[in-house]
């Protein structure tokens, strides 16, 4: 029997997008309509804000562990949380968690490892390309990372708050993410994390320059594995 999967969800779209690859992956692995249970708590982005803006992260951490045991007492085995920028609490929330977690960027770090890539250029909210999330875990893996530019960082961040995190995705706004991805491949990137979990649904695979690791659909997949082979 499969185990029930947990997802502590921050931001609607890219909670939806992993929760959806679940589902529909899931019948991949386990037989027509299956899947292996899924249970979702959600405290809104505008909570989640409140903190993250002011360098809380003690304070986003509590959010987390708040679903975390909601979704321990539905029933979850294990966490997911399909939200990279809020794994910069995750250290103040993995000892003390009722259920043990998959790390989105340690997923990530994996995948680039795997399939033998060396330099990960990396994209999401500026807190994140400014944070320690990817950084500590690609250098864990013996990965190299690269950012875009400061000025690139603010208009990232501007187009996943102002319009990805709305369900807005703009042509004008695809085609600015190809410009800075394909910027990062001339500074030796060789794959690109979608590292903000809206990014996915702007930038499919087959436009971007580089190979991308969707950490979206890897942390799904990632779960999906650990739910039916564990």
């Amino acid at each position: 029997m499969a185990q029930h999967i947990g997802i502590v969800a921050c931001s609607g779209e890219g909670a939806a997008l992993c929760y959806q690859t679940i589902c529909l992956e899931g019948s991949e692995r386990m037989g027509p309509h299956n899947h292996p249970e899924v249970s979702l708590h959600n405290h809104p982005l505008a909570e989640y804000m409140k903190f993250i803006t002011r360098d809380d992260w003690a304070g986003v951490a509590e959010l987390m562990m708040s679903s975390a045991e909601k979704l321990a007492r539905t029933g979850a085995d294990f966490l997911i949380c399909p939200d990279n920028t809020i794994h910069q609490a995750f250290d103040l929330v993995a000892h003390r968690s009722p259920r043990p977690w998959l790390h989105i960027a340690q997923v990530v770090a994996g995948e680039a490892k795997r399939q033998g890539f060396h330099r990960v250029g990396v994209l999401g909210t500026k807190y994140l390309m400014e944070g320690p999330v990817y950084p500590e875990r690609l250098q864990a893996a013996g990965l190299l990372h690269g950012t875009p530019s400061a000025p690139e960082r603010e208009r990232i961040n501007q187009i996943i708050f102002d319009e990805l995190v709305y369900g807005k995705f703009l042509p004008q706004s695809l085609a600015y993410f190809t410009e800075v991805i394909r910027r990062l491949k001339d500074e030796a990137c060789d794959v690109v994390a979608l590292a903000c979990t809206e990014i996915p649904l702007l930038v499919p695979a087959e436009v971007s320059p580089l190979p991308v690791l969707d950490s979206t659909r890897l942390l799904a997949r990632a779960a999906l594995r650990k739910a039916i082979e564990d």
